[in-house]
């Protein structure tokens, strides 16, 4: 008779074998590098877009969703929505240099898609032309089209024709009828200006400054800004304050604007204003990737970690955050949002959501043409394959190694930069 001990030894040969002999039977799946896995999620994110636009018919084909408290504004916000918050998270990726490589045809064609899109936006005759004329949330989108043009200049603006070019200027001038609310609504009008200062065109300067004083008013310290005289404890100083208000103080630089703002001097402090937030983000992140959903327009989902991201593709991170650690801390986060959960709808759009399914999340203004912020954590593409970003080693992020038990750095108060009078 045998043994109970060898009786338990054939139950699990009998269960454990069948299982290892069926897993060596089929063919072992290929293992993606991190950047592999971020370009397969762009280009999925991107194509059905891109696609349609370069043809004239996305808004015949895009399936839409609305907020189940949307409010009455015109519905075909959702395109526009959907085009500038999407080109401005990618635009980064399809400036780098054209190869044979897969990801490299990849970008290649949405780089032809995307300036054939920039061209249909803006035609009158296009069925693709866009609501420039609707109300307040065109000033918004409008921006985040500039956005993407500050983030690929050379690629994506110069090569336009001239008449699409002038089209722009006109569509971008003609949103200074829109009166922003008093909140981070201002930086969206000194990136279309700052946009015209750095193209050449005639811009105001008035609406520069002043957002460049209130989002200085508005600053409360160890890297937030308030959206506006209260504050709020949300994302916005990731969705807006940060980039923005970066892109727009260096695209005043680049035009060598002459005002009372010494602009390379707010620049400067308003990039360590960055890099303390890039910390905060980084220590949100939990080891299984997770991060606090909190405040509004949590649909925008990886937009969350912009500054960050942001920061990775400047190659400014801060001393106390290494390009391995950034990399894995993202990268988990997106696996934890989109491998686990289906963020698209049957349409291959993304969906109103956190992660996956979740309408009742969306706030009254929220589209799934909103949702395209999330292509904001993408900007690290921008940095070529054979950076140090996608090379070096993935390494702990700082609460795998706070919950692991292993050393890890202490958090600290960062006092801001010095005053900077006006010049004169």
């Amino acid at each position: 008779m045998r043994s109970k001990i060898q009786n338990a030894w054939l139950i699990a040969v009998l269960v454990i074998c069948p299982f290892f002999y069926a897993s060596a039977a089929k063919p072992k799946k290929v293992q993606q590098t991190d950047r592999q896995y971020w370009t397969s999620m762009a280009y999925q994110i991107a194509r059905p877009v891109l696609e349609n636009m370069a043809k004239g018919e996305l808004q015949k084909n895009m399936q839409t969703e609305y907020s189940p408290s949307f409010d009455n504004r015109n519905r075909k916000v959702v395109f526009m929505e959907t085009f500038g918050r999407l080109m401005a998270g990618i635009a980064p990726w399809l400036s780098l240099p054209d190869d044979d490589t897969q990801e490299g045809q990849q970008r290649r064609q949405l780089r032809e898609w995307a300036l054939a899109s920039y061209k249909n936006a803006v035609d009158p005759a296009s069925p693709d032309y866009l609501l420039w004329n609707g109300a307040g949330q065109a000033l918004v989108d409008a921006a985040y089209v500039a956005e993407s043009f500050l983030r690929a200049y050379d690629q994506l603006w110069k090569p336009l024709d001239e008449t699409t070019k002038q089209r722009y200027i006109k569509e971008f001038t003609g949103l200074r009828r829109v009166d922003p609310p008093y909140t981070n609504w201002f930086l969206f009008s000194s990136v279309l200006e700052s946009f015209l200062a750095k193209c050449g065109a005639p811009y105001d300067e008035f609406r520069v400054n002043t957002a460049c004083r209130k989002t200085e008013e508005w600053y409360v310290g160890d890297g937030w800004y308030a959206d506006g005289p209260v504050f709020a404890f949300d994302y916005y100083s990731s969705y807006v304050f940060h980039a923005m208000y970066l892109e727009t103080l260096q695209a005043m630089v680049d035009a060598r604007a002459n005002t009372r703002i010494d602009y390379k001097k707010y620049y400067d402090r308003a990039l360590k204003r960055a890099q303390k937030f890039a910390i905060i983000l980084e220590r949100f992140i939990s080891p299984e990737g997770t991060f606090p959903v909190i405040g509004r327009s949590t649909p925008y989902r990886l937009a969350a970690m912009q500054p960050l991201a942001l920061m990775a593709w400047y190659q400014q991170l801060p001393s106390e955050l290494s390009n391995g650690q950034v990399r894995a801390a993202l990268t988990q986060v997106m696996h934890r949002m989109f491998d686990f959960q289906n963020n698209f709808n049957e349409g291959g759009y993304l969906t109103i959501g956190f992660c996956g399914s979740q309408p009742e999340t969306a706030d009254w203004y929220t589209n799934n043409g909103s949702l395209y912020m999330t292509s904001l954590m993408f900007m690290p593409l921008g940095l070529p394959a054979n950076h140090p970003f996608w090379t070096d080693e993935a390494q702990p992020w700082t609460q795998v190694k706070a919950w692991g038990g292993k050393p890890f750095p202490k958090d600290h108060r960062w006092a801001d930069g010095p005053a900077t009078p006006d010049k004169w």
